[in-house]
């Protein structure tokens, strides 16, 4: 098995340049890779909770039309008036 050992503070100028090139690069592509992945991430939560809703507004209008509601209204009759004695009497 190959060990490599990276001592910067005995290796030469160029070498530190190009380690310090290399550590930047990395550390740029990483801040890359972690914005994408929180822009798919996102795009991914908001298809996810946009299915949600519609599934759930289709279960909501399918439940309303299962049920036929109507409005009714009672008819009241009126009572007859109080018999009344025939004149005279």
């Amino acid at each position: 098995m190959a060990v490599v050992d990276v001592n910067l503070r005995r290796g030469s100028l160029a070498e530190r340049i190009v380690f310090g090139i290399l550590a930047l690069a990395l550390l740029v592509l990483g801040i890359f890779f972690i914005a994408a992945a929180l822009v798919a991430g996102s795009i991914l939560a908001a298809v996810a909770l946009l299915r949600l809703w519609w599934l759930r507004r289709r279960v909501r209008k399918t439940q309303k039309e299962r049920y036929l509601s109507t409005e009714s209204t009672g008819v009241e009759r009126e009572e007859p008036p109080p018999p009344s004695l025939p004149p005279g009497r």
